[in-house]
């Protein structure tokens, strides 16, 4: 028999070590080496020891065929996995807890075994009648999905091995699965990977597609070896606020379609509605003439997205200000702050600063840095901005306005929601001229954009009366000079 080596492995990113130490040197995570055994369960000495066999090589010339796909009933799901499940591949969809994977599983499963499918969901978390009290609140207690609870890799490979092959397979959740050919516990790396190989070899001989749910960490990566992620075929995340009804499933990795595309669900008490057109509901609650507030023209793969961005710049007694964001990179809010201070003379050194995406969407591309901007010069003049505009650019650090791509989808999007009025890069003013109807604002630097801003700017607390109190007046002076940027100011006489 061979000698059993233990090895210690960090359940955090899988690196090994020889002896235990209390922080990951690959990672930099503490306390997350286990004792592991490395050894399979198979001898070394009567492995077999065959030769390997030849295989033919082929040129890069030659027909492709795109791969079939299969719908899955849900135009959302469809649109994110790129227009369907491919036959033999492996999909990793994660989230955080109780954002609703198994509901949004559950659905795709019982349209599918609706549509004549074979569809098999095996949970390792829940039990059978679990599941069933699940679809029965959903109304999909008739769809013909087979069930199981098992967490046994082999079993589950022999099983589905019989008969038809299914069409779609959800395993919830890969943590749970364990497998013979390694003695871990479940959910450690070793298991997660070597099950995850099972799966994904089962998918690859079969044709079968495969769906893994994945747990996530505190920092909402997907838990486990990162070499799962680049085993499968697709990685999906499942988005959203626990206090929010909207949710967001984004692709992070997809072999067979882009990796930017967004879905859109509504979470219901009768499970997860689609959203066809998010720019309209992200919009519904916007509160008109509300200083701070700007509607920012984005794109999510190739669907354009209207959100509103909400900003709060409030004086603060603190020697070091509040800088707080939310659905939105910090970083990019760091820099427009730095530009507007170094370019603009506006002064926020003695403000607090707040900005929040509405809607729970987590915006990514730059083009959102002149919204951002015109939203915290009109919190700052309490200067309200125009309810029928919309504004995209990306900000540079010398203050000029660049152009962003797909401008005329952006612009299109907003005609169609009745705006009537949209801000953007100078250079990008000839992309959208065909748009009857929507007035083109160009800006080739930010500093003109605030002086627009800062001229229809007033105090807060109203406006000086004729022949009230001198020591109010001085009041509502400072007030409109703390409140304006110094190279904007207006003089009164």
């Amino acid at each position: 028999m061979a000698k059993s080596t233990l090895s210690f492995v960090c359940q955090n990113c899988g690196a090994a070590y020889n002896r235990w130490q209390g922080k990951c040197d690959s990672c930099g995570e503490w306390n997350t080496l286990a004792e592991e055994d490395t050894t399979g369960s198979v001898p070394v000495s009567i492995r077999s020891k065959r030769k390997g066999r030849t295989f033919a090589l082929e040129s890069l010339s030659g027909k492709t065929q795109d791969a079939p796909r299969l719908s899955s009933g849900m135009t959302e799901l469809d649109r994110v996995t790129g227009g369907g499940f491919v036959r033999g591949s492996v999909l990793l969809v994660g989230g955080d807890p109780g954002i609703g994977k198994s509901t949004l599983l559950t659905q795709a499963t019982s349209m599918m075994a609706r549509a004549g499918h074979r569809a098999v969901y095996i949970s390792g978390e829940e039990a059978v009648a679990q599941v069933r009290l699940r679809a029965e609140r959903l109304g999909l207690a008739d769809a013909p999905v087979q069930l199981a609870s098992e967490t046994s890799v082999e079993d589950i490979v022999s099983t589905l091995s019989e008969g038809a092959v299914p069409r779609l397979i959800v395993i919830d959740s890969i943590q749970t699965m364990w497998t013979d050919t390694v003695e871990s516990a479940p959910g450690t790396v070793t298991q997660v990977r070597a099950s995850a190989q099972a799966l994904i070899r089962f998918a690859k001989k079969t044709g079968a597609a495969i769906i893994l749910v994945g747990h996530v960490t505190k920092d909402g990566q997907i838990a486990g070896p990162r070499v799962v992620e680049h085993m499968v075929d697709a990685v999906l995340s499942f988005e959203g606020e626990g206090s929010q009804q909207f949710r967001i499933l984004r692709s992070v990795k997809n072999r067979f379609g882009a990796t930017d595309e967004i879905g859109v669900f509504e979470m219901t008490g009768l499970g997860l509605r689609e959203v066809t057109n998010p720019s309209e509901l992200f919009l519904s609650e916007r509160e008109l003439g509300s200083p701070g507030t700007a509607v920012f023209a984005g794109i999510e793969g190739t669907r354009p997205v209207l959100v509103e961005l909400q900003a709060l710049v409030a004086p603060t007694s603190l020697g070091t200000p509040r800088r707080a964001v939310v659905g939105w990179d910090p970083s990019r809010l760091s820099m427009v702050l730095a530009v507007l201070e170094a370019h603009c003379g506006v002064k926020l050194s003695g403000h607090d600063v707040y900005l929040n995406v509405a809607g729970g969407l987590r915006i990514q591309e730059p083009a959102a840095d002149l919204a951002a901007a015109a939203a915290l010069v009109s919190s700052l003049v309490n200067a309200p901005l125009p309810t029928d505009a919309v504004y995209f650019g990306e900000i540079s650090l010398s203050g000029a306005i660049r152009p962003v791509a797909q401008t005329p989808a952006r612009l299109k999007e907003a005609l169609k929601l009745g705006f009537g009025r949209a801000i953007l890069p100078e250079s990008a003013r000839g992309d959208g001229g065909g748009d009857a109807g929507l007035a083109l604002n160009s800006v080739g630097n930010l500093t003109t954009l605030v002086a627009e801003i800062a001229a229809r700017g007033t105090p807060r607390g109203g406006r000086r009366e004729p022949g009230g109190d001198q020591s109010g007046s001085r009041g509502t002076d400072a007030a409109e000079k703390n409140a304006t940027p110094a190279r904007f100011r207006r003089e009164t006489s």
